[in-house]
């Protein structure tokens, strides 16, 4: 059951695509108490060889998750290391099954995962950002940790254990 609506993804977007620097500045503070670990998966990518212009391509699509999530009203309890790094081996481990199934296979497994997933609307916005974004970049090999990093934050906020109303 998805709980960011297209609608949601669509205000968030619009949002962070209309913030200056100030603002996101803001919002990386917000996300720093409310979420520390996704910002964490962001900034870990120095280490890894990852350019600051890659990194906020990666920090956009943190940005545009975390504000989906507040516009849908609903509070996502911490998401803490060890479920980013289950998330991770779980869509690493989907991904390495992928590549040992046959071409006739391989198509429909991917479509398969991607219409079972929880949040699809989140989920497609990811995938078109970083499509269009490999078209615009001279690719690299650090450029598979950044794509990693984006579809391992949909999937720590799309596998959350427990989602609550926001008390307002």
């Amino acid at each position: 059951m998805s709980h960011l609506s297209h609608h949601s993804v669509v205000q968030a977007t619009t949002i962070v695509r209309a913030m200056d620097g100030k603002h996101k500045e803001q919002l990386a503070d917000e996300l720093f108490r409310v979420q520390p670990n996704l910002l964490g998966t962001v900034l870990v990518q120095t280490r890894l060889g990852v350019s600051p212009e890659k990194m906020e391509f990666l920090l956009n699509i943190l940005f545009v998750c975390f504000q989906a999530m507040k516009v849908s009203g609903l509070r996502w309890p911490l998401i803490t290391e060890d479920e980013i790094d289950r998330q991770s081996q779980r869509f690493v481990g989907s991904v390495q099954f992928t590549e040992n199934l046959g071409e006739n296979l391989r198509n429909p497994s991917m479509r398969q995962y991607v219409e079972d997933h929880p949040e699809k609307e989140l989920l497609a916005y990811v995938q078109v950002e970083t499509m269009n974004w490999l078209k615009r970049i001279v690719q690299e090999e650090t450029d598979k940790y950044v794509i990693l990093a984006a579809w391992n934050i949909v999937n720590c906020i799309a596998f959350s254990s427990v989602i609550t109303a926001n008390s307002k």
